[in-house]
């Protein structure tokens, strides 16, 4: 019920453009959005302009990090939203590969919302913290590879 309750606010573009101005104004700046939310996968953007530039005229790659951050996070985000016990998650490791240039919108897309859900219910049936990988792979709008990410969160029930 969490997940529905959650994915209600993505869907509205307003709402969702506050709650990311509010928290992550960095990414709100920068362009990053989320194009789609499931209970499996999550999909950002990043996109080539000004703002996410570097010198070598390609998308920052601190600008990528937070949209691949983002397609990995959502899926936390959204499975913990309102649980009982609270839920506490983390970054605890990030490995990044670049491929090509960026130079045009990237889409970074995570299919790891089961795992994630699974660590999540591990955590409240244990108490104890949960470490899940996230794959967050980022392609241009033709569909070739420009960068992987690999995040690792970590999930922990609070105590009542």
């Amino acid at each position: 019920m969490s997940f529905q309750a959650f994915q209600k606010i993505t869907a509205n573009k307003f709402k969702f453009a506050l709650f990311l101005f509010s928290k992550l104004p960095s990414a709100f700046i920068c362009g990053v959005r989320l194009r789609s939310l499931t209970e499996s996968e999550c999909v950002t953007s990043v996109p080539y302009k000004w703002l996410s530039q570097n010198p070598f005229k390609s998308i920052y790659f601190a600008c990528q990090a937070m949209a691949a951050e983002m397609s990995t996070g959502m899926l936390g985000q959204a499975h913990i939203y309102q649980s009982q016990p609270a839920i506490s998650m983390l970054v605890i490791k990030l490995e990044a590969q670049y491929f090509k240039k960026a130079t045009d919108r990237i889409y970074f897309t995570c299919s790891s919302g089961d795992a994630v859900k699974a660590a999540i219910e591990k955590s409240k049936a244990t108490g104890e913290g949960q470490a899940v990988e996230c794959i967050s792979i980022g392609k241009n709008k033709v569909g070739e590879l420009m960068s992987e990410f690999k995040i690792t969160w970590s999930f922990k029930a609070k105590a009542n």
